[in-house]
């Protein structure tokens, strides 16, 4: 994952370090470093909370805290997961993480103190493959290898969902008798409920969560979607085509970032 704050773009690579480029100087500083088993420190997940704190999260089933400005290289906070980190979103002062075995963990950081508040089951039944907050915080979408997203509230945090609904899980990103995974879910800025989705087949699709309908989808495209986000008013979608290895080993497609 990427994140650009300022005039620096914050970025973890799979070789287990949080690193920093300065847009102006293309200076670059590491932020900090997953430690651990060599086979289990890859950084999976990368948030920020604000300006200077970042999150990240990885295969050694901890979760990190980083302040920007610091040069010790130190997490200002380590928590502990229940396993590997999947997928992680951050909404104010709550990051919620999905992990291996379907459990999915939400953490505070306020006033100092850096918490698990809650870590329970998945509601789908296969692995976990993204996460993501509504705009609002008062809810989550997930995503799973079995081409279905689960739409999730938190009444247990004492949190009221904003559309009024029960948690409730819907089939997508499916060919006939092929299911694909959900690789990533992006919430729009501005329509609370709004979200889109992109797979394993090459497609984005864009739903309504508050009243379980289907937008649009977009024309397939040549490989699977890695990664999307919308700008900041939702005006434009960036769409990352990018194989995920999810046949394995094989020629593909060249990597595409599109805008629409």
């Amino acid at each position: 994952g990427a994140y650009n704050l300022s005039n620096f773009v914050l970025f973890c690579i799979h070789q287990h370090t949080v690193r920093k480029l300065d847009i102006e100087t293309s200076a670059m500083t590491v932020v900090g470093r997953h430690t651990g088993e060599p086979s289990k420190v890859a950084c999976s997940c990368l948030s920020n909370m604000d300006e200077n704190i970042v999150v990240s999260a990885g295969w050694n089933s901890q979760c990190f805290l980083w302040d920007v400005r610091a040069s010790s290289g130190d997490p200002i906070s380590t928590i502990q997961l229940p396993g590997k980190a999947f997928g992680m979103d951050v909404t104010g002062n709550r990051i919620v993480v999905a992990t291996s075995g379907r459990r999915i963990c939400f953490i505070d950081h306020s006033a100092g103190k850096t918490e698990v508040v809650m870590d329970r089951e998945s509601s789908l039944k296969y692995q976990s493959r993204c996460v993501s907050f509504f705009p609002d915080g008062s809810g989550i979408a997930l995503g799973s290898i079995e081409g279905r997203v689960a739409v999730e509230f938190m009444e247990d945090l004492g949190v009221v969902s904003s559309i009024g609904k029960k948690k409730y899980a819907f089939k997508c990103h499916r060919v006939n008798d092929t299911v694909y995974p959900v690789n990533c879910i992006v919430f729009h800025p501005k329509h609370k409920a709004t979200f889109a989705t992109g797979g394993c087949d090459g497609t984005v699709v864009t739903w309504d969560g508050g009243n379980k309908k289907k937008l649009a989808t977009l024309p397939k495209f040549e490989t699977s979607i890695a990664a999307l986000t919308f700008n900041h008013d939702g005006s434009k979608l960036a769409i990352a085509s990018s194989y995920t290895f999810e046949e394995g080993e094989r020629d593909h497609p060249l990597d595409e970032i599109f805008i629409r």
